[in-house]
């Protein structure tokens, strides 16, 4: 079997690659800034990095930081990895980071070439958001009696646990470049979301469309952010939001 590191392997997603990987009978090495033995901030590097990655065919990269490092974090990985001899690195993105001036989406672009000119072997995934981020930012934006919500604005929510699978198989393969985006199989209005999620949650709220300005609403708009000829992913919505807050 082989020997593979999940970077951000106690995250939402990299939680579920390490469980996967795990029960197949693999050896998996979890590296996160708090989880021993290798406990590593990647935007520091240092030697524990080093010895994370020493005698690992395979590296998942999961990790990462909305709030800024993660061009940083791929770089320190991306010279450990090559120093350590490691034959594959799997990068996880998001569908329209080439499409939508987002910063955070940028960052991932600008991961993304880092991986492609490592001089590794290396897989790159986009998928769609997790069903868990959209209850997240539901969840701030409950908060006021007014529901505001992004107007003419759709998303196409993936389940996690289907992304993980996909990992997985990538990761126990050869290096494949850039593969098919994976998305999850509606593409739905925010307020249709919304109002699952509030069902489902047990919440009243009057949601309120609000336009916004600016190039990267006009992309979210736009669908920059979706890939319908790709809805893949089979776990619905609200078949997520019944596992986590029960029957409505």
């Amino acid at each position: 079997m082989t020997t593979i590191l999940v970077t951000g392997g106690t995250g939402t997603l990299g939680r579920h690659v390490t469980e996967r990987l795990r029960a197949d009978g693999h050896e998996v090495r979890v590296l996160s800034r708090h989880a021993q033995p290798y406990a590593v901030d990647l935007r520091e590097g240092g030697g524990g990095l080093g010895a994370a990655v020493e005698g690992v065919d395979t590296v998942v990269h999961c990790a990462t930081m909305p709030r800024g490092g993660d061009e940083r974090a791929a770089a320190n990985l991306i010279a450990a990895a090559r120093r350590a001899g490691v034959g594959h690195l799997v990068y996880i993105s998001i569908v329209g980071v080439d499409r939508v001036p987002f910063g955070y989406y940028r960052t991932k672009l600008a991961v993304e070439r880092l991986v492609e000119e490592s001089g590794l072997g290396w897989t790159t995934l986009r998928t769609t958001q997790f069903h868990d981020l959209l209850v997240q930012l539901f969840e701030v934006l409950a908060r006021s009696p007014l529901m505001p919500l992004p107007a003419g604005v759709a998303d196409q929510p993936v389940e996690v646990g289907e992304v993980a699978d996909r990992l997985v198989e990538l990761a126990l393969a050869a290096p494949a470049g850039r593969v098919e985006d994976m998305g999850g199989p509606e593409v739905r209005s925010f307020a249709s979301l919304a109002r699952a999620y509030l069902a489902a949650a047990g919440r009243r709220r009057a949601l309120v469309n609000v336009p916004l300005a600016g190039a990267t609403y006009r992309a979210f708009r736009a669908g920059g952010h979706l890939t319908p000829g790709l809805a893949v992913g089979k776990g619905t919505f609200e078949e997520y939001l019944e596992r986590r807050f029960g029957a409505a």
